[in-house]
């Protein structure tokens, strides 16, 4: 299947961060390099894509920003899906172990601050970005329509969110967690037709979740 450019744009991004965390998974430690730092490269990678391609992304202009009542609501939303995801954490609800841990400590047991600041801008600006650029931008309403462009986020049907979400839950451990977040997500850019309020939703669930595994030491949410 040839990808379109728009498809490229959100289809790139999604699949360098993939390869890099695939990267950091499978490396023995025995290289000399803390392995810690593929995440920090992650950040820069993507982030590097995402400033190269943002002109593409019609959806992300400044036309298609929020109201003050929607961006509320997603800030809501995303509050939300946090407070959920820290408890739906049961071993039932979970697929294996994280392919990649994340653990900022130094042998003493100290946070490695460069590292939280690292890990926690790539989980609270980049990847909502990258993945609601992804999972429903692209896959949901490509789902929809092979031509996703032309398709009107406020139109696509069940089937589409429900696909695109089991996708998206496939990509996380907590799999529980994953389908009532790409569910919310989705409904919210559905109900919108914007695709900000999803990033924005998305954004304040890490970037909130971020702030409590540093605060309580639950380094396995991360």
């Amino acid at each position: 299947m040839k990808l379109s450019p728009a498809a490229i744009a959100r289809v790139l991004p999604f699949a360098t961060c993939m390869a890099l965390l695939a990267l950091r998974g499978h490396l023995p430690a025995s290289l000399g390099f803390d392995l810690r730092w593929i995440y920090g490269i992650s950040v820069v990678s993507v982030g590097g894509l995402l400033a190269w391609f943002w002109r593409g992304y019609g959806e992300l202009a400044r036309q298609n920003l929020p109201t003050w009542r929607e961006a509320l609501l997603s800030i809501a939303v995303g509050a939300m899906v946090f407070m959920l995801w820290i408890k739906l954490d049961a071993p039932w609800m979970q697929l294996g172990e994280p392919s990649a841990g994340f653990l900022p400590l130094d042998p003493q047991g100290a946070m490695i601050w460069p590292l939280i600041s690292a890990r926690w801008i790539g989980a609270a600006l980049i990847v909502p970005l990258m993945e609601e650029l992804f999972w429903r931008s692209f896959l949901m309403r490509w789902l929809e329509s092979a031509s996703f462009e032309i398709v009107d986020p406020r139109r696509i049907g069940i089937k589409a969110i429900v696909l695109s979400t089991f996708v998206f839950t496939l990509a996380h451990t907590l799999w529980l967690a994953a389908i009532v977040a790409g569910l919310a997500y989705a409904l919210l850019y559905r109900s919108s037709g914007k695709l900000w309020c999803a990033v924005i939703a998305h954004a304040v669930t890490n970037g909130l979740l971020g702030l409590w595994v540093v605060q309580t030491g639950q380094w396995q949410f991360w």
